[in-house]
């Protein structure tokens, strides 16, 4: 199914997937990938997809191929490649149509890409002390950033006498975005999934260690292939189980990413994100007096008049303006950053992407 195409029935698993382009579509290869190169240049270096990264290799999937390569800079989890057999390292790197990333945990900022080529990001997180709508509103913001549909998945309702409570938080992000409360555990928690997994698309589950991700990637896949924890019943916090970012190709014919749990969400460079996640107050500051408006004290705030009208909740608005100061910081800085290592013109090697078909 391609990306326009309206919502099928999941398939289940048929010889009908073992033909070339049964194959690709379960990848999640649409007419995106395949404008981009000739039929010749097609069939020369066969489409595959990066299903995991590794330290110093990729594991890659395409038709009738399953194996590993060396590893390629500039690549990640969901990539697709252009597969060199003779010289694997020239293989080159397709358009994406998405990328979530965030700025690398530790004291050097660097930019680390997640996941490309996603239709769907399901943003978990649990119904009990785990849940943050700060995190939430940056998971978003990631994925509206990349043009990737955000849904809010809160699970362990299990545990919790008021799951209503919990969603009513979580839909105030927007009205716009799907929430999506359930029991990972239940049998019928892929069901409510399913509207997003069909055949032919990608989805993955972000969010903090021990929130589920894990246990719903079994449930669509039907198995109990990937190991899970329970919380520490101390703090609700979860154990790393998952340590890598993995693609897995269902049965049904959808690419599911689990991925390890994050819980430090550094954005950067998601500036149109942070505008269509917080439509309401980017609206708002067009009608202040000055462009360079604080929403402080300034006269004519037009944020400010709202907050006196009880239009808008104070915390969210200092969530805000702190996402957007963060975002600027960290995109300024690795801005900078490209361009020391410009001057310094040191040699690069990476993969390059594919020209357009002529």
């Amino acid at each position: 199914m391609l990306p326009n195409d309206p919502p099928t029935k999941p398939q289940a698993a048929t010889p009908a997937h073992h033909d070339a382009t049964g194959q690709l579509r379960a990848l999640g290869w649409s007419e995106h990938f395949a404008d981009q190169a000739t039929s010749a240049a097609l069939a020369q270096t066969p489409p595959v997809r990066i299903t995991q990264v590794h330290r110093n290799t990729l594991h890659i999937q395409g038709v009738d191929l399953d194996t590993i390569i060396p590893s390629l800079q500039g690549v990640t989890v969901g990539d697709w490649l252009l597969f060199d057999k003779e010289a694997p390292r020239n293989s080159q790197l397709l358009s994406r149509k998405s990328l979530i990333k965030r700025r690398a945990p530790g004291h050097d900022r660097k930019e680390q890409l997640i996941a490309a080529n996603l239709d769907t990001a399901f943003v978990v997180t649990s119904c009990n002390n785990d849940f943050s709508l700060a995190r939430l509103e940056r998971y978003v913001a990631m994925a509206h950033d990349a043009s990737v549909t955000p849904v809010i998945i809160l699970s362990k309702i299990d545990l919790t006498t008021d799951p209503n409570a919990f969603v009513e938080q979580a839909q105030s992000i927007s009205p716009q975005i799907s929430v999506v409360s359930l029991n990972a555990r239940s049998p019928e928690a892929s069901g409510f999934l399913r509207p997003w997994c069909q055949a032919g698309q990608t989805v993955a589950f972000l969010g903090s260690s021990g929130v589920g991700k894990s246990t719903l990637t079994n449930s669509l896949a039907g198995n109990e292939a990937i190991a899970t924890q329970d919380i520490r019943a101390s703090d609700d916090k979860g154990r790393h189980t998952t340590t890598g970012r993995q693609l897995y190709i269902l049965p049904s014919g959808c690419a599911v990413l689990d991925t390890p749990g994050m819980r430090e969400i550094q954005l950067t460079d998601v500036s149109s994100g942070l505008e269509e996640t917080f439509a309401d107050l980017h609206a708002l500051q067009q009608n202040c007096r000055f462009n360079d408006c604080a929403h402080n004290t300034e006269p004519g705030c037009a944020v400010q008049a709202a907050i006196a009208s009880g239009d808008v909740d104070v915390p969210r608005l200092q969530r805000w303006l702190k996402l957007v100061a963060e975002d600027a910081e960290n995109t300024k800085f690795l801005a900078d950053r490209k361009r020391r290592d410009r001057a310094r013109n040191k040699p690069e090697k990476s993969v390059s992407k594919h020209s357009a078909k002529k």
